[in-house]
């Protein structure tokens, strides 16, 4: 999930001695923040709490035990009010830090104030005549009131957006809210009918269901509320430190250890908290200066944390807010985009171990001393209880099928077994942080939902949606191939600019229906743009998960991107691999299912030995400075042809592409094989 606070983990019990431990980063993140006094503080936590007792309250059915039920807009209107100021209050106007006279810090505070009142008047404004904008169809022909408070509902979500979000995603929702406004000015295929009035059209912003209350609004407060307070827990009750330590005990010994804990580290800690950044902080806090003692550079090792931190919240059971609003698009339970995620996100983590094992072997690198290392029998015994919770969360969410609840549960165990069990038992001061954690992220993720969810309002107002998949078919030409690839661009680009989020629902609402048209696999598609979209984290230019890794490990920046783009090579692939093949994602017959991932992961092994020049069983692949790269190449297209899928799309049977594999990747293998026997007995 977007943002993620939490204490700094501590290193592994008997873990890596002080010179193996970093100096934890101290990331700037707080200065986004304003500096709230005791009264404003309790402000922040009692809307926290009364957000999740009115999320418990909706989501428990309580309604009919109380003998009050709300309707589901009246219900989103008070969250926003409840949020939207607690966006403005910890946000402050401008940024931290920046230079200012104390009497102009507090003009600034008082006109926050101001917006902040009129956040709570226009939507409980809106709350009191809920039922008359759904009975009465206002969101087309709202009274002239209903358009005023709708408008400064409009302006105030772009002020929030732009505090929580950024300049760049606050400059897109404005373009995009206003498109009803001159579409009729656009040339084709962006023309529209006609201009629509402002009025009419903050007023379709403010009250349909298509626009800030729209899906991604929705998915926040029916799903995402829950597993952002899950995470927030999870960290505040030393769930980061005990993945640490348990990844130190059961790998840090050995080949290239410190590297295969950030890996099986972060994808458990990114899985949980579902934002990168955090990951890389947390985690990488203790990998890098381990994985720098052992050997491995500082660019690779800042590469291997940023690819584990980023394939962290592509892997189940939580992944993000993106994937719960994927399902309310799909319409399917989240269970599905679970079991989807499982195969690609082992193969990338896969390729990604396989690829620092023979990065290891080929250096000669070896693991820390076990002595160092924590016990596996005492670091499971200290925190028994989050494997116990996780299991109750995996249960509830595939076997229980009860995703909007699973973390109500989760986070009340959670926060029960962790005050009966010693080491990170709550006192008030732990409980007040908590709550503030949580009200920040409740905060910025409502204002950055909010305000795009108005993205796809403005397409939907001017009935755009439905023509821009045929627009882009005729663009293509009916190729798949070339949508797909438009596709990887598109979300690319999108990805770099602006959140995950962001970019996704913008594809899912544009390009999603015309690749699903051409007969593509719905959930195939929507994993292809996810996919795709958190590439940025760890490709230059942009990179920010390299970049924050890079920060820790003092290394180049770009090269660490580099690098980091080599070593997460296996997910620039496998996103075309499950849209051409959905029996990657578990869309198909068990034999399908396994065929194609059984072939998917000697493909991965393939690759990882290409990119880095070993093989296991083999040896190094790079004994003769000629034959190296043809062998390295004949290794890689193997890799390719086991990893591709067959079927109609391809034009080739999965049969013919695995012989086409072995005719070229077996002789090559056999050279190399031939080259390192001669290089041993020398």
């Amino acid at each position: 999930m977007n943002q993620s606070a939490g204490k700094e983990p501590a290193g592994p019990a008997g873990g890596p001695p002080d010179a193996a431990r970093p100096k934890m980063a101290v990331a700037d993140a707080e200065n986004r923040y304003r500096p709230l006094s005791p009264f404003w503080r309790g402000i922040l936590m009692t809307a926290t709490v009364i957000t999740v007792l009115l999320s418990i309250y909706m989501l428990f059915n309580l309604g009919h035990t109380f003998g009050y039920v709300p309707v589901d807009t009246q219900y989103f209107f008070i969250l926003l009010a409840l949020l939207l100021p607690l966006c403005l209050l910890v946000f402050p106007l401008r940024k931290a830090g920046k230079a200012g006279s104390h009497g102009t810090e507090r003009a600034l505070f008082g006109f926050d104030l101001l917006l902040m009142a009129a956040a709570v008047g226009a939507n409980v404004y809106l709350f009191t005549y809920a039922r008359d904008i759904v009975n009465l169809g206002w969101e087309w022909a709202a009274p002239t009131h209903i358009q005023i408070a709708s408008g400064i509902l409009w302006l105030l979500v772009l002020e929030a957006t732009r505090r929580a979000a950024g300049l760049s995603v606050v400059l897109i929702v404005l373009v995009f809210s206003t498109y009803p406004l001159y579409g009729e000015w656009l040339p084709d295929p962006l023309e529209t009918f006609e201009n629509e009035p402002f009025g009419k059209t903050v007023a379709y912003h403010a009250i349909s269901s298509e626009s800030i209350l729209g899906i991604p609004f929705r998915a926040f407060a029916n799903l995402v509320i829950g597993f952002l307070m899950f995470g927030v827990a999870l960290q505040h009750t030393g769930g980061g430190k005990f993945f640490i330590n348990l990844a130190f005990s059961l790998l840090g010994h050995v080949r290239g250890g410190p590297a295969k804990v950030a890996i099986f580290s972060s994808g458990l800690m990114g899985s949980m908290s579902g934002s990168v950044i955090t990951n890389v902080l947390t985690t990488g806090s203790l990998s890098i200066p381990a994985m720098k003692r052992t050997g491995f550079k500082a660019h690779y090792a800042a590469g291997v944390e940023a690819c584990a931190s980023t394939g962290g919240v592509l892997m189940p059971p939580i992944m993000g807010a993106t994937a719960f609003i994927m399902a309310i698009y799909l319409n399917v339970p989240y269970s599905e985009i679970i079991i989807a995620a499982a195969i690609p996100s082992f193969l990338y983590f896969f390729g990604l171990f396989m690829q620092i094992d023979a990065y290891a072997a080929w250096m000669g690198l070896k693991g820390l001393p076990r002595h160092e290392m924590p016990s596996v029998r005492e670091t499971i015994k200290e925190g028994w209880h989050y494997i116990f919770v996780f299991l109750l969360l995996v249960f509830m969410l595939l076997y229980l099928q009860r995703e909007a609840l699973a973390p109500y549960y989760a986070t009340a165990l959670l926060i029960v077994l962790n005050q009966v069990t010693p080491g990170n038992r709550w006192g008030w001061k732990e409980i007040e942080n908590f709550i503030t954690g949580v009200g920040r992220l409740f905060a910025e993720l409502a204002a950055i939902l909010a305000g795009i969810g108005m993205i796809v309002g403005a397409l939907s107002m001017t009935a755009k949606i439905s023509t821009l998949a045929n627009e882009l078919l005729s663009m293509a030409g009916g190729d798949i191939f070339l949508l797909l690839l438009m596709g990887a661009l598109a979300s690319f680009i999108m990805g770099i600019g602006v959140t995950v989020t962001v970019a996704y629902i913008i594809l899912a609402i544009t390009l999603a229906p015309a690749l699903t048209q051409s007969g593509l696999n719905p959930m195939a598609v929507h994993m292809f743009m996810l996919y795709w979209g958190m590439l940025s984290f760890i490709t230059p230019p942009v990179a920010l998960g390299a970049f924050a890794a890079a920060s820790l490990a003092g290394s180049n920046p770009m090269r660490t991107g580099f690098e980091a783009m080599r070593l997460g090579s296996v997910i620039y692939f496998i996103p075309f691999f499950f849209v051409l093949n959905p029996g990657l994602i578990m869309q198909g017959t068990v034999p399908q299912v396994l065929v194609v991932t059984g072939t998917a992961v000697v493909g991965v092994v393939l690759l990882a030995s290409a990119l880095q020049g070993y093989m296991i069983g083999v040896g190094k692949l790079t004994h003769h400075r000629m034959l190296q790269w043809p062998i390295r190449f004949a290794v890689g297209l193997a890799a390719l042809l086991f990893l591709a899928p067959g079927g109609e799309l391809t034009g080739y049977t999965h049969v013919e592409l695995v012989i086409a594999g072995l005719v070229i990747g077996l002789p090559a293998v056999a050279l190399a094989w031939i080259q390192a026997r001669s290089h041993a007995v020398a």
